[in-house]
């Protein structure tokens, strides 16, 4: 990204500003770098934090950067940043930044996270951290180094603040699972089938993996997070590349997909410019925890009819759980501490205020959440955060988020080598 000028524009979304008496009140002025579908769901999520929550350092929306100034510019103006540029070197030192939000494709998040914090900046990055152990080690590092200035790392694993999984996680730690027997967890998708075409997703230079990273990230933390345990071993792993090729692309036409290539034979006649996946499909795995239980994972990108099933289900020996995102509202539980007559799956409806984890800033009960406000609920937990306060449910840093990279590493090994694979020997 060449350096070149920036557009200020006038920021709808900040705060009025605001003499701080101290940095635990003053503003908190964010710099977002990539505007593709996550730097959207995160500048909605910057944009919205402060008027459903009361938030202790006001949110100004300093800059967006993405590859393309012009692009970046239109990209700003919609979603309320403050200026738009494609000098991300020079956004990540600017003295008026004071978090940098990562939101690129996975092999540029090492770079990017360790020049803010190297710059005394916090750092949000998305999830994975890393396309790659050695970078996500490389971060891990830099966050360790930073901390010891008072400057904070974040990772957007989101869906630990969707309060179906927020008040589940109260559950676990409350002691009502009792010993903890199974996890069972799957992420499947179906918009990785032949007919989609060879996005950044299905390169491994820049996405590191395919499912595995994108998907099965989301749930070894998800697992982590609600059992407060960790893996010890992955037993055994089968990963799959179903679709060899796919059809270029020229520019990304939806958040996810892309468009065919111009000049490219989509119909009928004619050959089709096509080139090399070179990530997993689908990746499956055993995995024994460290309190004894044992848990198997599922992710894939070609589980048709199963449009964005992000499931995980807990069975202890005092009750259970089970969590299902496309109805991401609601829990299911299963209380053993009943006599045997009156036991069976019940049906939580996770939107009561006071009972339920962030649900107070939003809707009346049974005024069901989306997909957005489980993000929204992070960035206000972050702002609490970098004002000395502490959020709602346990945030992940990068030395938190270097475990579950650790754990898609060892999957990883398993499946190319066929054998199982200690955590003790991934590091």
């Amino acid at each position: 990204m060449a350096k070149k000028k920036t557009t200020r524009r006038r920021n709808t979304a900040a705060t009025a500003a605001v003499a701080p008496s101290s940095k635990k009140n003053a503003e908190l002025r964010v710099a977002i770098l990539g505007t593709g579908f996550m730097g959207r769901a995160h500048s909605n999520a910057w944009r919205s934090a402060g008027t459903f929550f009361d938030l202790p350092r006001p949110l100004v929306m300093h800059s967006a950067c993405g590859s393309d100034l012009a692009e970046s510019r239109r990209f700003a103006g919609q979603w309320g940043w403050a200026s738009g540029t494609d000098d991300w070197k020079s956004l990540v030192r600017d003295p008026d930044v004071d978090l940098v939000d990562v939101c690129t494709p996975n092999h540029l998040h090492a770079e990017m996270s360790i020049a803010a914090l190297e710059a005394g900046k916090h750092a949000a990055c998305e999830k994975p951290m890393a396309g790659t152990l050695d970078d996500a080690r490389l971060m891990r590092d830099a966050a360790k180094k930073a901390a010891r200035k008072g400057v904070r790392s974040f990772v957007w694993f989101n869906y630990r603040r969707v309060p179906a999984i927020a008040y589940a996680h109260r559950l676990v730690k409350s002691g009502r699972l009792g010993r903890i027997f199974h996890v069972r967890a799957s992420y499947l998708q179906d918009w990785g089938h032949p007919d989609t075409p060879l996005v950044w997703r299905f390169q491994s230079k820049k996405a590191g993996s395919g499912a595995h990273g994108d998907l099965n990230a989301h749930i070894i933390d998800m697992a982590r997070f609600l059992t407060g345990d960790e893996v010890s071993e992955v037993v055994g792993s089968v990963q799959e590349t179903f679709v060899k090729q796919r059809e270029l692309v020229d520019e990304a036409g939806s958040a996810i997909k892309g468009t065919i290539k111009k000049g490219s034979k989509n119909a009928g006649r004619g050959r089709k410019r096509t080139g090399k996946s070179t990530v997993d499909d689908a990746l499956l795995f055993l995995a024994r925890f460290k309190g004894g239980a044992i848990g198997s994972f599922e992710a894939t990108r070609v589980a048709t009819g199963n449009l964005n099933r992000n499931t995980i289900e807990i069975n202890g020996e005092l009750g259970s759980f089970k969590f299902d995102f496309e109805r991401m509202n609601e829990l299911q539980w299963w209380d053993h501490t009943l006599e045997p007559g009156l036991r069976g799956w019940s049906r939580i409806m996770c939107t009561e205020a006071g009972e339920h984890p962030y649900v107070h800033a939003y809707w009346p009960a049974a005024h069901g959440l989306g997909y957005e406000h489980a993000f929204v609920s992070q960035a206000a937990d972050i702002d609490r955060m970098l004002a000395g306060g502490d959020p709602e449910v346990p945030m992940p840093d990068f030395v938190d988020a270097f475990e579950t990279q650790r754990v898609l590493e060892a999957a990883v090994i398993s499946a190319r080598d066929r054998t199982p694979v200690p955590m003790s020997q991934v590091t």
